[in-house]
């Protein structure tokens, strides 16, 4: 077989891989699942994402899991919680996108979180390195988390005979590494 046609045949591979991956989050995505109990302040393994995300990439409109989020990054930080919870309802009131985007048009998630860390800083008068780096941590474990949650939909996937192996491990790399199951 010639190089360009290998070629052009491991790149559809992995352009299937990579689609049905979209598929298998967005079905998990659209899956009803009996939501988990949200740890208490004192137990930060909860794992939100630190922009206002609910886990998975998903953006609730109840946003029921800001309150572990205040916890988890008082925890990290080592400040009140109540205090990091004003601070993060403060700033989202004040970044509230005036109305809808246009097509194309995707807000820089690094700005955001540059201008999130600083607001924090400000507001708890804590170093701003401290806050990235807090941040930081929480969106790679919430990214672990999905990733996780993740393996054993592919894992079934391949039994069924939906996805080959090589297909879910792509898939799985996508998701560990935040190229997608919301992992902006």
């Amino acid at each position: 077989m010639k190089r360009s046609k290998k070629l052009a045949l491991s790149l559809s591979a992995a352009a299937v891989a990579l689609g049905a991956g979209f598929g298998v989050t967005g079905m998990a995505a659209a899956t009803t699942a009996t939501p988990t109990p949200i740890p208490s302040s004192s137990s930060p393994s909860g794992n939100p994402a630190p922009d206002g995300h609910l886990p998975g990439g998903r953006h609730g409109h109840g946003h029921g899991d800001r309150g572990a989020q205040a916890a988890a990054l008082a925890t990290k930080l080592g400040v009140d919680e109540a205090k990091v919870a004003d601070s993060l309802r403060a700033f989202r009131d004040a970044n509230r996108p005036t109305g809808p985007r246009t097509d194309g048009q995707k807000p820089d998630r690094a700005a955001r979180e540059a201008a999130l860390a600083a607001s924090l800083a400000k507001s708890l008068g804590i170093d701003e390195a401290k806050v990235k780096t807090a941040l930081e941590e929480l969106r790679t474990e919430a990214q672990k988390s999905r990733a996780t949650a993740l393996k054993p939909r592919l894992d079934q996937a391949v039994k069924d005979g939906t996805l080959t192996q090589a297909e879910a491990d792509a898939v799985a790399k996508a998701a560990e590494k935040g190229v997608i199951g919301g992992g902006h």
